[in-house]
């Protein structure tokens, strides 16, 4: 059975960080129709006005963050003493588990261009030991196809393998299309899926999914992605859905009151940072 669009969210213009202008598409009012992602947001501007405030260091917990940076640069820092910069097609994957503290600077570019997602933690393993990982462009398969290409930021494409998620199982792909090319996307039927239209149009399913729009599709073994008249990239996004309580409150997400109120005293006292946690 073909996948069709079950539900369209195009994002609205809003501010984070220090001063960072975004497009916010997915967040908490969108939390039960496309979990496990949480949040969507989605970086163009070809001003550096608009980006290189930047976001000054702040905790996560419960979740982990998928920055995807097309073009441009991101420079990630954190409490782990990690510091490393991405940009041009790269990846940064950071699994806030039990806490972390970071920051991200985008510093001036001709264009930037990209998506952060916040993917949610099961509640087994919310607090898990925080980590960092970039995936670099010689990590990411580059697959030819008839009219475009897939780049494999994650997951698995037709046998062929990408950086491997260690929690939820994800597919997370960059798919590029030349004007009215398609490609016909096998699904396992129990994933739940998204699709990102990150520049021009597309029809998904045969339904029209307009620039910087969310498409949440049906359940299916397949998907037919088509570009429209003039070239498109649609970020594709496979995972599991988890159907668990989210309590969320800024940048952390946690599956009851109780933990999300502890997780903030932890940041009044001093003690978000569990060097000393058992696993």
């Amino acid at each position: 059975m073909e996948r069709k669009v079950k539900q369209q969210v195009t994002g609205f213009r809003t501010q984070d960080g220090a001063g960072v202008k975004l497009v916010r598409v997915l967040g908490n009012r969108t939390v039960e129709e496309y979990d496990p992602i949480l949040m969507l947001d989605s970086f163009d501007s070809t001003n550096p006005d608009d980006y290189t405030a930047g976001f000054p260091m702040h905790p996560h917990r419960g979740i982990e963050t998928i920055s995807y940076v097309y073009r441009g640069k991101m420079t990630h820092r954190d409490s782990l003493g990690n510091e490393d910069t991405i940009g041009d097609g790269e990846v940064q994957w950071m699994t806030a588990g039990s806490g972390i503290l970071h920051e991200e600077k985008l510093p001036a570019s001709e264009r930037m261009l990209g998506v952060q997602l916040w993917l949610n933690l099961p509640a087994k393993d919310k607090m898990v030991p925080p980590a960092y990982k970039s995936i670099k462009n010689s990590e990411i398969e580059e697959i030819e196809l008839e009219n475009g290409k897939l780049r494999l930021l994650a997951g698995e494409y037709e046998g062929k393998q990408g950086y491997k998620s260690k929690y939820l199982p994800l597919d997370y792909y960059d798919i590029h299309l030349n004007p009215n090319a398609s490609i016909d996307i096998n699904t396992d039927s129990d994933r739940s899926i998204m699709v990102f239209t990150l520049s021009g149009e597309a029809y998904i399913g045969g339904e029209l999914v307009k620039e910087k729009t969310a498409a949440k599709l049906t359940s299916g073994d397949h998907v037919v992605i088509k570009a429209a008249d003039e070239k498109a990239q649609i970020l594709f996004v496979s995972s599991t859905r988890l159907g668990e309580p989210v309590y969320w409150g800024g940048p952390i997400v946690m599956n009851t009151k109780a933990e999300l109120n502890k997780a903030f005293e932890d940041l009044d006292r001093g003690t978000f940072l569990q060097k000393n946690i058992e696993y």
